[in-house]
């Protein structure tokens, strides 16, 4: 086994590519491990403990590349493999390359140093930022300064950074799409995760990346496009933000002669901030819907229900993909008993509080490391003896590693423990297609879902696979072909993430009731 380190000064790559830069160098035969990142403190943190020797010198400016290979060929191999993803980062004309060097240029200037040359450079009117979280303020004011609507796709940020950011956008009339916003479409250009979907007269507001993602597929589903999505971060609807860029999202969707009805989809916001923004949409011409979860409040399916009917729509059968009738079905076993407890492993937060908040009317509490109250949260082990639901995409989980929506390791390694664990009875599972994820997760999901039924069987039990697969026929995977590969290796298989999770209480209940 050979390691590989090195560092190339003055190379800038944003971290949503070198997410895919390492992923793609990591399936290289003969390589071990690839991590390509900026060396951050964190990053460098990670190496070491993945037993990487990383130069003394590094700065959070500089590019680390860290492989471990199969000798020197596996190396070389590995190296290859990263430039051609470096390359495959480049436009086509091979302007702004990335990861081209000092020698890169921006059209036919020198490579801009700063945020605000680089939108004064192309008169740009929306920028994106996506450095680590402690830097990112500082870009994103730098765009709102030059009167230019950001998208913050970094996490880690501190709050009150963003209420002074989304503060001087609404003094300078623009938009601030996050922090931590995942997901935008914008005029009809996908920025970060987001699906395939034609262009309409919905807009979307969204304090949720697979909330929004979920709304966007079943509008498809229904034959309904998208005018926009506009994101605003995880916690715009929390009590300290206020729902600052929400407001400003619901002016420019109002004021867009396309949209012609909008939806808001949130996370559990703030009663009084939901509230106030209920008074202030009242006032626009447009009229606006709520997709915000809650206890006592309509499921994401439902809000899209209710704004298909309220806009003349006609409400489709949601699709669902069920496994071939072979003996080892999900449906209800008398030959093999079952656990008692529902396991959630999610890769989208927003899709694992629809669940908690669907399964807990009929479960009671569900311990979760995003729990609906501090009294059910979880341990540092993520492991509980009753229900539990886990967000393998929560910050904590993702610092200095690939969202699990692009790298499911951690998920994969927890499948596999739960079809172990006698007390597991049915497993609850997202996935989540379209741009920015990963390029054909079905296999390996299948593949995963087919191990653990078959080891649950092996241990004497029967094991339930429920999916939630959030995505559109346009989605460069395949929604129909992920749906099949899924179903084939045994899980029953939803486009709604809440028709899912009602399926799999109906799994645990009809195996308790099939036990003394």
């Amino acid at each position: 086994m050979s390691d590989h380190v090195e560092l190339r000064s003055g190379v800038y790559v944003d971290s949503v590519g070198l997410m895919q830069v390492s992923r793609q160098v990591a399936t290289t035969p003969g390589v071990q491990a690839a991590q390509v990142a900026m060396a951050t403190d964190l990053n460098v943190e990670v190496l070491t403990g993945m037993g990487f020797t990383v130069p003394g010198h590094a700065t959070p400016n500089d590019l680390l590349v860290a492989l471990r290979a199969d000798g020197e060929e596996g190396i070389a191999a590995g190296l290859a493999a990263v430039e051609a993803a470096f390359a495959a980062l480049r436009p086509a004309d091979g302007r702004a390359g990335g990861a081209g060097g000092a020698g890169a240029t921006f059209g036919q200037v020198p490579s801009p140093r700063t945020l605000g040359r680089a939108v004064a450079a192309v008169d740009a009117n929306l920028a994106l930022v996506s450095v680590p979280g402690r830097h990112a303020a500082v870009e994103a004011f730098d765009a709102v300064d030059r009167g230019v609507s950001v998208m913050v796709f970094s996490d880690n940020v501190p709050v009150e950074d963003e209420v002074r950011l989304k503060d001087a956008a609404a003094a300078r009339d623009v938009l601030v799409m996050g922090p931590d916003c995942g997901t935008a479409v914008v005029g009809g250009v996908a920025l970060g995760f987001a699906n395939v979907v034609a262009r309409g007269p919905v807009g979307i507001v969204a304090a949720s990346g697979t909330g929004a993602q979920q709304v966007m597929a079943l509008l498809d589903a229904a034959g309904v496009g998208t005018s926009h999505c506009l994101g605003v971060g995880g916690r715009d609807l929390s009590a300290a933000v206020a729902g600052r860029s929400t407001r400003q999202a619901l002016a420019a969707l109002d004021a867009d002669p396309g949209t012609k009805a909008v939806l808001v989809v949130s996370k559990p916001p703030a009663p009084e901030v939901l509230t106030a923004l209920e008074g202030y949409a009242a006032g626009l011409a447009t009229p606006v819907h709520w997709a915000t979860l809650g206890a006592g409040r309509p499921d994401l399916t439902e809000a899209v229900e209710a704004l298909l009917v309220a806009t003349g729509n006609a409400v489709p059968g949601w699709p669902r993909w069920a496994p071939p009738v072979d003996g080892h079905g999900p449906g209800p076993s008398a030959a093999l008993p079952r656990g008692r407890h529902l396991r959630g492993l999610f890769c989208g937060g927003t899709l694992a509080d629809e669940a908690m908040l669907v399964a807990s009317s009929e479960l009671g509490g569900i311990r979760s490391n995003i729990p609906l109250s501090p009294e059910l949260a979880l341990g540092p082990d993520l492991a509980a003896d009753g229900h539990t639901v886990v967000d393998f995409g929560d910050d904590t989980l993702t610092r200095g590693r690939a969202h699990p929506m692009i790298d499911p390791s951690l998920r994969l390694e927890r499948i596999a423990a739960e079809a172990l664990d006698p007390s597991c009875g049915v497993l609850l599972l997202d996935l989540v297609l379209g741009y920015g994820a990963h390029p054909d997760p079905g296999p390996q999901l299948a593949a995963a879902v087919s191990r653990a039924r078959a080891a649950a069987r092996a241990g004497g039990r029967d094991l339930p696979v429920v999916v939630s697969l959030t995505g559109t026929r346009g989605d460069p995977q395949g929604l129909d072909k992920t749906a099949d590969a899924l179903a084939a290796a045994g899980a029953v298989v939803h486009l709604s993430n809440a028709a899912a999770t009602r399926e799999a209480l109906a799994l645990l209940a009809a195996g308790r009731e099939e036990q003394p």
